[in-house]
């Protein structure tokens, strides 16, 4: 079963690591025509649901090649639209005999194009093919060893008892007309397979994941010996390819940019800035619930820096006249959403022009993950801020240069550009800012409290080198008072609670092991020099069942 359906003791996966199912298959169906950058050579992944379709994605651009995560109901005809060098089928909690199950247009097998099939995609692949699939006798989950037979394309330079990553109940029990077997272990015999006529290759388990030691070799492979790629992708040609698109498609209007300061945002706005110099103009709303010094920074490397037209609004006093006595997590939310979008219409008016487009720093997970697919096939998994609502709302064209990234290639991109690493390696700030982080009723006390607070922890994070090697760290004030002693005083004060998280994808975490001597340094300093506080906690929950923010 795939992780969440073995936390919850439900679903089964017959074909790999994916999401749970419920009444017969389920599968994600993706964009299906997303268009890479022109002359970017690509391998597209059709996912089938796998929970790590976007690892396998990510592990193509790794070697220097573009991946694109496609639905499997993308036809023949679409792909030769897209003329990728190979295909990618991913695992999925399917079974191929199970009523409504995914599959694909048979008609891609006569592309000419190689074609590995990871986990459902190679039980899939046998099944159209001719093959035959059956529910195993012996379910495997977790590390095997393979005994490889044939060292040569997909195992060059592989172990010859490599260890791997099983995740499967049903299992191909006889190959179709041209495989062979390259691979086996004692309860798997065709544990990966070849038709090297037509560079068709099969793994039962999955490459792309860590415990796959050897995987990314395989991988590797695949997209070198199999597809004939050369490994040329890299960010500088992304920049001019992109900057190219935009000055094309916006000819000689303006673009409004929303910066935050947040990574996404400051990444896309320098992006624009090279693009197309001053007809870009940012629009810097300062709500009263940034981070200490949040707004100079943004000033100063905005509009000093990079020489960007920025317009910065304070609508504090607005922002939190509406947060006055709310406590409830969603209505704070909802709050600031529509204030924000009130103070930006007013913004956007102001500036002179022929102004036609919006610019987002909407990134490939948010796509994904928002639904926004193929003649909206596509399942809504969560709506994310920067994936529809507000251009419908301005009446403004969207410009997202950056939908086809993840957030790593996003930080590359950023240092491409030339951003400073304060702002390129910045961890994650909600949209609603220290509202969410401040648990309770919102005042301005407790806003600088908080601010005093996290400046602090951020300071011992950054000087014990650990902020790069932590994903998110940040502090919450807690609506929680306890006794203290301050001298020869009680006191009655505040708690804080620290929040540090590790994690790949931020859909699940654990919380950091940051060594006790920092912890204590960083306690010792916020009692010491935070007027208000007497308490610090350390919060050791991992998500799931906790969420990384408290609100």
């Amino acid at each position: 079963m795939g992780e969440r359906a073995r936390k919850h003791g439900q679903g089964r996966t017959r074909g790999g690591v994916g999401r749970e199912t419920r009444g017969g298959a389920t599968f994600r169906p993706f964009p299906m025509v997303e268009l890479p950058p022109p002359g970017t050579e690509t391998v597209l992944i059709l996912d089938f649901g796998s929970q790590t379709a976007q690892l396998i994605a990510r592990r193509v651009r790794e070697s220097g090649v573009f991946s694109l995560l496609v639905s499997p109901r993308i036809t023949a005809d679409e792909i030769r639209r897209i003329a990728p060098k190979g295909i990618i089928f991913s695992g999925g909690p399917a079974s191929v005999f199970e009523k409504g199950a995914p599959t694909c247009d048979p008609a891609i097998f006569n592309l000419g194009l190689p074609v590995l099939g990871i986990c459902y995609g190679m039980q899939l692949m046998s099944h159209l093919l001719g093959g035959k699939v059956e529910s195993a006798n012996h379910r495997e989950f977790g590390r095997a060893k393979i005994d490889v037979r044939e060292h040569g394309d997909l195992f060059a330079g592989v172990d010859a008892h490599a260890t791997v990553w099983m995740s499967h109940g049903d299992q191909v029990t006889s190959v179709p007309q041209g495989f062979e077997v390259i691979a086996s272990t004692g309860t798997c015999p065709f544990a990966a397979v070849r038709d090297r006529a037509r560079s068709f290759y099969g793994v039962q388990f999955h490459p792309e994941v860590t415990h796959t030691p050897q995987g990314g070799d395989m991988l590797a492979n695949f997209l070198f010996k199999a597809c004939g790629c050369a490994g040329s992708w890299k960010m500088a040609d992304f920049v001019e390819q992109e900057c190219a698109r935009i000055r094309a498609r916006v000819g000689d209007s303006k673009v409004i940019c929303g910066l935050s300061g947040g990574v996404d945002s400051s990444v896309v706005a320098a992006l624009l800035a090279k693009a197309i110099g001053k007809q870009l103009v940012c629009i810097f709303v300062d709500n009263g619930l940034l981070r200490k010094n949040e707004r100079d920074l943004v000033e100063t490397t905005f509009r000093d820096h990079f020489d960007v037209d920025l317009r910065v609004v304070d609508a504090s006093r607005e922002f939190l006249t509406d947060l006055e006595g709310i406590v409830e997590p969603q209505e704070k939310r909802r709050r600031i959403g529509h204030r924000f979008i009130d103070v930006f219409k007013e913004a956007a008016k102001s500036i002179p022009g022929d102004v036609k487009f919006l610019a987002q720093g909407t990134l490939y997970p948010d796509v994904i993950e928002s639904g926004h697919g193929h003649a909206g096939t596509s399942a809504n998994i969560k709506l994310h801020h920067n994936v529809g609502g507000l251009p419908e709302q301005l009446g403004f064209e969207l410009v997202e240069p950056m939908r086809l990234l993840f957030k790593d290639e996003v930080r590359a991109l950023g240092e491409v550009l030339g951003l400073p690493a304060q702002i390129v390696w910045r961890h994650p700030f909600p949209g609603p800012g220290l509202a969410v982080r401040v648990i309770g009723d919102i005042t301005r006390e407790k806003l600088d409290v908080l601010r005093e607070c996290d400046r602090i922890l951020l300071e011992e994070i950054v000087a014990a080198n650990l902020y790069r090697s932590t994903s998110q760290v940040f502090a919450v004030l807690l609506p929680v008072k306890s006794v203290g002693v301050m001298g020869d005083g009680r006191t009655y004060d505040s708690t804080v609670a620290i929040r540090a998280v590790d994690t790949q994808d931020f859909m699940t975490a654990d919380w950091s092991r940051i060594p006790y001597d920092v912890l204590a340094l960083i306690s010792n300093r916020i009692i010491n020099e935070v007027k208000g506080v007497n308490r610090v906690v350390y919060d050791i929950s991992s998500k799931p069942p906790a969420t990384i923010e408290w609100e």
